[in-house]
């Protein structure tokens, strides 16, 4: 069911609310030693972690291999398998089957309730698009997982005309039948017949478009920045330099921050990593800081080194996985984006033509407040795309060469896009190798398509790479150099191909801490090598949300296991449950996991887990 919006939503200024809004507590530099909370776990391996076998569960269930089946032609490579009907600005993996993707309002072919849908259900199974329906403007917007097991999509812009002119009415009686989207807050339950429900009694109290969303360690969602009323960067009369929480606890008021403050124009869309110290990590523009929110408390880090990052420069930025030989420890990695000072942006300097950054850098807050410079791109590119691969590497595809993020009608324009020279060819970082090594294409093919402003890229549940979208343009448009783009690929990793193991004994659910589970791994997992056992390695995987450049609460985290061996040749996996803390993998569902040997030609897909702990908002 979808609930149609209030008729009359209020359109207040930010500061009409100024005395409602929390300040901010001012501090000193970030460091580490004096600043990082104390993590309520110790790394648990220890030589008495071999128990006695426990006997069979009946919540498990056992994997086969992947249905969607590709040449070995194509591995390596891309295919394209469909539709998207709408076009993909944001999207996300909401169960085994089913990809949800979301466009802003405009002149879509695929309609719903008579008119254009800019909403969409992407079946896996049969390569097909069901539209949604969707009554505000979604253009813009932020997404995140709840720990209700529902994704919630938050804000957006005014209702819009064609050409996404402002509409003279702002309730759904216009040529769309969009209302404005500024406030809302709608939520959707992946399964058979999801809709996206719109019920603007759950509305925020500010207008926020261009947000940044996280989910905390309560499966409540952090929501932070945006501004107003649109506009390709922002600007102090428009900004919404504050964050709140959704659901909102009575109380519960916005609160200022201090970085968004000092950090215009190029601040929309803040760069935010949740790391396991409970605390947020911002990338805003060249500025960056620790934000406490229990104490509402920011640490300002180094001024961020060589480029912008946050939109509209847009880089590739990834949480590289957190692993038991690194006792799950955070390094957060940006790539490319553009090298220009603040006031640049505004300067009406032709931004098409801007070289973009090949600049890598990365941070590990908990035990450093110093960048590090990582190997550097081949090229430089804006508008990329960071994907988590379960063998631990990072697929990076989709963007451009040249130019900036976003559209518009300056005399420097292709086409309205601000961005040109896309590139076709995707790159492998594998965090494992020495530097100056990390970077490799070997072998990779190029995609046909390309995937410019409002492309989106995420990991499926067989390990392939979902990517589609692309539309610099205000409305639908089909003809143009980079068009409004519905094909939807996949890339197909190097594994893909492989047969996947299929053991035994998968929970369905995984707890914080608690007793162990074992998985029975046969002789023919192990490909007749019973060695083999030495190199195997459990993930789980959030695949988060995508749009501009920015997975919103992805990130990788190992459990830990020792095994044992038996006279027919297979073995028994003793895996530890989840660490005792829902900072490293926040609480709901659609946690991916993975079972892979990484010296070995084969990987496996478990299926959807619920992470769970005991709070108000978690769900199993």
């Amino acid at each position: 069911m979808v609930a149609s919006s209030s008729s009359t939503r209020p359109l207040p200024s930010l500061f009409a609310l100024s005395a409602l809004i929390l300040q901010p507590v001012l501090a000193e530099n970030w460091n580490p030693r004096i600043h990082v909370n104390r993590r309520d776990y110790v790394a648990p391996r220890t030589t008495e972690r071999i128990p006695r076998p426990l006997k069979a569960r009946a919540d498990t269930v056992k994997p086969g291999q992947p249905t969607h089946t590709v040449s070995d032609s194509l591995i390596l490579g891309f295919e394209v398998i469909g539709d998207s009907g709408v076009s993909g600005q944001q999207l996300f993996l909401g169960d085994d089957t089913k990809v949800y993707i979301i466009d802003k309002v405009e002149n879509n072919p695929l309609t719903i309730n008579d008119h254009p849908a800019w909403a969409s259900e992407y079946d896996l199974t049969t390569n097909t698009a069901r539209p949604l329906e969707v009554v505000t403007n979604t253009f813009c917007a932020g997404g995140a997982l709840l720990g209700t097991g529902e994704w919630l999509n938050i804000g957006g812009n005014q209702a819009v005309d064609a050409l996404g002119v402002t509409s003279p009415s702002q309730n759904g009686s216009n040529l769309y039948q969009n209302s404005d989207g500024a406030f809302a807050a709608r939520t959707l339950t992946p399964g058979e017949g999801a809709e996206w429900y719109d019920d603007p009694a759950q509305d925020l109290t500010t207008r926020r478009w261009y947000p940044s969303l996280e989910t905390i360690e309560t499966g409540r969602i952090f929501i932070l920045g945006g501004n107003q009323y649109g506009g390709f960067v922002n600007n102090a009369a428009n900004s919404n330099p504050t964050f709140e929480f959704w659901p909102k606890a009575d109380g519960e008021v916005p609160v200022e921050s201090t970085i968004l403050k000092n950090t215009l124009p190029a601040n929309l869309y803040p760069i935010t990593h949740l790391i396991p110290t409970g605390q947020v990590l911002l990338n805003i523009n060249l500025n960056a800081a620790i934000l406490d929110y229990h104490t509402n408390t920011e640490y300002p880090l180094p001024a961020v080194p060589h480029a912008v990052r946050t939109y509209p420069a847009s880089a590739a930025n990834v949480m590289l996985p957190m692993t038991v030989a690194n006792n799950w420890t955070a390094t957060v990695m940006y790539c490319g984006g553009s090298d220009l000072q603040s006031d640049q942006w505004t300067s009406g300097m032709a931004l098409i033509n801007v070289a973009a950054s090949d600049s890598c850098i990365s941070i590990t807050p908990e035990t450093s407040n110093q960048w590090v410079d990582e190997d550097p791109l081949p090229e430089g590119r804006v508008m990329g795309n960071a994907i988590l691969l379960p063998d631990g590497t990072v697929f990076v595809g989709n963007g451009a060469n040249t130019g900036v993020a976003g559209y518009g009608n300056d005399t420097w324009v292709l086409q309205e896009s601000y961005a040109n020279n896309p590139i076709y060819a995707p790159l492998i970082y594998d965090p494992s190798k020495p530097s100056g090594q990390r970077w490799n294409r070997d072998g990779l093919k190029s995609s046909e398509v390309a995937r410019m402003y409002h492309s989106t890229a995420t990991l499926l549940p067989d390990g392939s790479v979902f990517i589609t979208g692309s539309n610099p343009h205000p409305d639908y448009s089909p003809n143009a150099v980079f068009p409004t783009e519905y094909r939807v690929e996949r890339f197909y990793p190097w594994y893909y191909n492989k047969r996947r193991p299929e053991p035994s004994g998968i929970p369905t659910s995984l707890t914080y801490g608690g007793q162990y589970f074992d998985l029975e791994l046969s002789s023919d997992d192990l490909f007749g090598n019973i060695g083999n056992i030495n190199v195997v390695k459990v993930v789980i995987i959030k695949t988060g949300f995508s749009t501009h450049a920015i997975n919103f609460g992805q990130r990788m985290a190992e459990l830990d296991h020792t095994f044992t061996t038996n006279a027919a040749g297979g073995a028994t996996l003793h895996v530890s449950q989840a660490p005792p803390n829902a900072a490293i993998m926040q609480p709901g569902p659609a946690c991916k996991s993975f079972l892979f040997p990484v010296k070995m030609q084969y990987l496996f897909h478990i299926r959807v887990l619920r992470c769970c702990q005991w709070c108000t908002f978690c769900w199993c």
